[in-house]
Order: structure tokens, then sequence, then C-alpha cells
């Protein structure tokens, strides 16, 4: 059962997967009935799940999850894996790759491996409060307060120390 993505409780469940390029315009908007009838049609065990999916800064898709009517199970979570592999076929987009972080820098997601990382900080481009996705955030409260944070005060504040520069 399809919940817009705003309605779904703090409490919600999330998975985010990050796009290696931005979605165009076209394809955020042809993307929209396909992600409701996805939230629509998903099910746990022929239980409707209440559920949503959502394009968010251009870049990364979510999909949302209220537990509280019913929880996901592992063939409702493989269900939705292959419908993400579905798109990455679909729009040759990667979405399921994890190697690179997302940065938000002068407005714009920008990607870095953790290579690029050490240079970007020594250059100035990521700073101690550049906004960094952090796509473990698994709520959706957590979505709304963490997502993105100030690098510092995620996992990357050991990057930010003297001896790591």
């Amino acid at each position: 059962m399809y919940v817009p993505f705003h309605q779904l409780p703090a409490s919600a469940r999330l998975w985010i997967y990050q796009a290696n390029r931005p979605f165009t315009p076209t394809e955020q908007q042809a993307l929209q009935p396909v992600l409701q009838q996805f939230a629509t049609d998903w099910t746990s065990h022929g239980r409707a799940l209440a559920a949503s999916a959502v394009i968010l800064h251009h870049q990364f898709l979510v999909i949302g999850l209220d537990e509280a009517v019913a929880d996901a199970s592992g063939c409702s979570i493989d269900a939705s894996v292959r419908f993400v592999q579905g798109l990455e076929q679909q729009l040759e987009i990667q979405l399921l790759e994890k190697s690179q972080m997302a940065f938000l820098v002068n407005g714009e997601v920008q990607l870095l491996s953790r290579q690029q990382l050490k240079q970007a900080i020594s250059n100035g481009t990521v700073a101690v409060d550049t906004p960094y996705f952090d796509n473990t955030v698994a709520t959706q409260a957590e979505l709304q307060t963490k997502w993105p944070a100030p690098a510092v005060t995620t996992w990357l504040a050991r990057y930010f120390s003297p001896g790591n520069l």
C-alpha cells in the first residue's frame, strides 16, 4: 500500500540507494509512477506493506516502510533489491555499488572515493562542516535530522584529526 513519503512516521525503516550519477529530470518524472507502483504492490507474506519510494537530491533512491503496519520479511527485502536491480538495468545507473561517499558541495552532490577524500580535505573541498550523506541512516527521523550531517559529526571525524591529514 503506497504512503506518500512525507507521511511515513518517524520510526519508518529506510533503505537508501546512492546513484553513481544524478537522475535526469526526465528519469525522475518517469520514475514517479514506477516507484509508487512498487510501493503499492510490495508485500510481505501476502500482507500489504505501508511503503513509499522517492528520489532525493536527484541522486538517492530512498525506500521507506512503516513497520508498525507490517514488517518486511527476507523475501520482501529480496523483492525490493530485485526492483532496484531492475532500475539499474533500465536506466544504466548504479545504485547498489557502495564505494563512493556523497557530500553536498556548493549545493551539488559530489561523489568521492576514499582515496579522493584525503585530497579533498587537504585542498578544502571537504571541510568539517561539509554535509555528508550517511546512507546507513535507518529511520525517517534520522533522515530528517542527520542526512546530510556535517562530516565531522559522522564516522568521518577521524579524517579531520591532525594525524590523518
